[in-house]
């Protein structure tokens, strides 16, 4: 898969403005009994890493991008841990959230939904590559990735048992990527989104064609319903700062509004490019205090591309 020039700008704009190197810097923050965020900071390309910890079990989820970020927050991990079994998942594929995982190997037990480790295997080195474009801030924490397999695979959901925790992961398929996973805790009523929810930032839409077109905005908002029908307390998106239900909410209503004003410039007669130019513009008005604005284009393209399908 060679990047395009569209494709280098999509997620980073580091030649221009030079954002902070992608690096996870923060301490784990307890957001509830033996639950922890390390939070991103606002820093472009690094997560919100999660670290959960029941009475035998200490569950990490994401690692950060590179093996320098997958170290660090194993060292978190350790140390909250304790005599615990670790556990690594990971939200998706994505570099930011699990080209860390080699610093965890052979030392958690690793559990992926079996379709979101075939999709590590079959685009993991492409994105590797494709991400070392992105300066050469992001290309420093890329150096040595090893991609690693998971030791064991589920199919829609699975449960671990952390000791007096519970921690769920499910997954509803193609949507951000083609098994975006959560991670659900039923008693603190706690979830952990990964990409599929982002706050104070636009819904990052990896719409690549003909590259990767693994994208659907109709799933995705539906997938958006499931979640907010598990009602959860607490959200940690894979970006932003942490919410209550209501941040799925509004992921949705941006998803919706989209899909409808794509849908609306479409039928009237509008090209692609007329109608992500009009939308980018009116989203950006709508939206001034959001972050990664880029993403409106890719968005209005998936969209724009899937109701071309619908009426052909």
């Amino acid at each position: 898969m060679e990047p395009t020039r569209d494709e280098e700008a999509a997620i980073t704009d580091e030649t221009t403005q030079s954002p902070p190197a992608p690096v996870i810097e923060n301490e784990p923050v307890e957001i509830a009994d033996g639950v922890y965020v390390i939070p991103d900071g606002g820093v472009p390309l690094v997560p919100n890493v999660g670290i959960v910890s029941g009475s035998r079990g200490t569950l990490v989820v994401d690692t950060g991008m590179g093996p320098r970020n997958g170290q660090a927050v194993r060292r978190h991990a350790e140390q909250l841990a304790g005599d615990r079994t670790l556990f690594l998942t990971l939200t998706h594929f994505h570099p930011e959230h699990g080209y860390g995982a080699q610093a965890f190997d052979g030392v958690a037990v690793s559990v992926y939904n079996r379709a979101q480790r075939d999709e590590l295997r079959q685009k993991g080195s492409a994105y590797l590559e494709l991400f070392k474009t992105f300066g050469p801030a992001v290309a420093e924490q890329l150096e040595g990735v090893e991609l690693v397999e998971p030791d064991l695979v589920y199919e829609e959901a699975a449960e671990l048992d952390l000791g007096g925790r519970t921690a769920q992961l499910r997954t509803w398929g193609l949507a951000h990527t083609t098994a975006d996973q959560v991670v659900f805790l039923p008693d603190q009523r706690i979830l952990f989104t990964g990409d599929l929810v982002e706050t104070e930032c636009f819904a990052i839409f990896p719409w690549f064609p003909p590259d990767d077109v693994d994208v659907d905005g109709d799933r995705w908002i539906a997938v958006l319903e499931h979640l907010e029908r598990l009602e959860p307390e607490i959200v940690v998106p894979g970006h932003g700062p942490l919410g209550d239900a209501g941040v799925i909410a509004t992921a949705r209503d941006y998803l919706e509004l989209l899909r409808s004003e794509t849908r609306r410039l479409a039928d009237g007669g509008a090209s692609e490019d007329e109608a992500a130019a009009e939308i980018d513009l009116s989203m950006r008005a709508l939206h001034p205090d959001w972050a990664q604005p880029e993403w409106i284009d890719f968005g209005v393209r998936c969209f724009y591309a899937a109701h071309a399908g619908d009426r052909s």
